[in-house]
């Protein structure tokens, strides 16, 4: 990678800490939350401000007879004409009786500086 090329909008990759897929641009993981760039952080937080366009809470809860019910939890992003852009499976697991579980999707956005793509 050559020194002070600026990145598309919505390239990715790897967290150097959690090795989780983020966006080039980003100063800080969102999973892991460690800070990737020095220097320009603050700088950066002012100028790209983040706003969570959809932000959800769900519960659920064990019906509190017979054995543990397991869930899996998958995540599809679709683009404007429902083409399928990425489908992942996010976690699994079990809950007992009188268990419950609260899952939050959000999605957060903000300015890239540059000109959309043609």
């Amino acid at each position: 990678m050559k020194a002070g090329r600026l990145s598309a909008a919505g390239e990715s990759r790897s967290c150097p800490h959690c090795k989780a897929t983020i966006l080039k641009s980003s100063v800080s993981c969102p999973l892991c939350r460690h800070v990737l760039k020095f220097g320009s952080a603050a700088a950066e937080a002012s100028s790209n401000p983040t706003e969570c366009p959809l932000s959800v809470e769900g519960t659920i809860n064990h019906p509190g007879s017979g054995e543990a019910l397991e869930y899996f939890i998958l995540m599809e992003v679709r683009d404007e004409s429902g083409k399928l852009v990425s489908r992942q499976s996010l976690g699994v697991g079990a809950i007992d009786k009188a268990q419950k579980r609260v899952f939050t999707l959000r999605v957060e956005m903000s300015s890239t500086g540059m000109p959309p793509a043609a």
